[in-house]
């Protein structure tokens, strides 16, 4: 029989036997090594075992403290291989955390994201999420199984912007072995606009160059005003689209995969949601206090309908709702808006925009 080397793993492949080797990065074993994990002697949870009566071995060291304003390598793996899920629970607000993912020698981050929002978690407060690619499980336990294949180096840092030290568990499952030649790099992009300006289309992406495929996009929506606010459609600009996109969709609860202002018929509220491609697990309501806003947290995955662009790639927004004088019209909203949009392309990619400061981060 022959046994292949190829190092990736899916539900329909999972028979498939593969010389791929095994490994795992946490705070146990920094370096992946094989017969490296649990030999720490000195770690931050050492004197919980000590005074147990415990030795090496003995969950000495689980966790980092990542001092404020300082940058952690989470994971640094040579050789060829896959990274195939992440799993990690941080202390202190999630978008003052920022995960970067580099691959190859490019010194451009391939992946710029405050962590809860890679997670499907803009808003700071932790919503549970049951997708295929991204799970967010009770209490804070946020896990990905995006592939993430690399052919000579891949890095993962995890940056600091709070005000405070705070601490983070983490766990980096990949697997070392041949890499198909025509597997993609993974990419994902954090944008926000607050608020946006009036008759203006929220980017969700832009100036991608290469070949690739879109595979997802993450958006928290804050809502600037009352009534519904999802009437805009979603454009992607293909292979030299310029004016108008090749695909552009009927609006923005119907590209989520729902429908008719995501209303439960039976409460007539909004009614969260998550399935394997799409879903809604956030809707923050106003409290009668001090939450006067209200805010949503929305996914859709491109897993089974990947959007293939040859050159290049723009993805837009509308943000649109409706007046309530009569006649009858379309109002352009003015929002609070974030995103995330998740892809796969060739080397190297296009300089990624600046990333937002840490007061134009917040949650406010």
């Amino acid at each position: 029989m022959e046994i292949s080397k190829i190092a990736s793993a899916s539900w329909s492949t999972v028979s498939r036997l593969s010389l791929a080797q095994t490994r795992s990065i946490c705070c146990e074993n920094p370096t992946g090594a094989k017969g490296g994990g649990a030999r720490a002697v000195d770690g931050i949870d050492t004197p919980f075992a000590k005074r147990a009566g415990l030795g090496v071995g003995w969950k000495a060291n689980p966790r980092v403290i990542i001092p404020a304003g300082s940058t952690y390598t989470l994971a640094e793996i040579a050789g060829e291989g896959v990274i195939q899920q992440i799993w990690i629970t941080p202390g202190g607000p999630m978008r003052h955390w920022i995960l970067r993912m580099y691959w190859e020698e490019e010194e451009q981050p391939a992946v710029e994201c405050p962590l809860g929002d890679f997670f499907c978690n803009g808003w700071d407060e932790v919503s549970y999420v049951n997708s295929l690619p991204v799970c967010v499980n009770p209490g804070s336990g946020y896990n990905c199984y995006w592939e993430m294949p690399f052919r000579r180096r891949a890095k993962i840092t995890l940056t600091n912007l709070g005000a405070a030290d705070n601490c983070v568990y983490y766990q980096v499952n990949y697997a070392l072995g041949d890499v198909p030649p025509d597997a993609g790099y993974f990419h994902a992009q954090f944008r926000r606009v607050n608020p946006l300006p009036y008759k203006t289309e929220y980017t969700i992406l832009d100036g991608v160059r290469g070949i690739g495929h879109y595979v997802g996009t993450y958006l928290a929506w804050g809502v600037n005003h009352n009534g519904w606010w999802g009437e805009g459609e979603i454009k992607f600009y293909l292979d030299g689209d310029r004016e108008f996109p090749t695909i552009c969709g009927t609006g923005t609860e119907d590209y989520f995969c729902g429908s008719y202002n995501f209303e439960d018929h039976q409460t007539h509220q909004y009614r969260e949601f998550c399935t394997p491609y799409a879903g809604m697990p956030q809707v923050i309501r106003p409290d009668g206090v001090y939450r006067s806003q209200q805010r949503f947290g929305l996914y859709r995955w491109h897993l089974t309908d990947p959007v293939r662009f040859a050159r290049d790639l723009k993805v837009t927004i509308q943000a649109l709702g409706w007046r309530t004088t009569e006649p009858r019209r379309y109002l352009p909203l003015q929002d609070d808006i974030a995103s995330v949009a998740f892809w796969y392309q060739t080397l190297p990619a296009s300089p990624f925009p600046p990333l937002p400061d840490r007061d134009q981060l917040e949650v406010i």
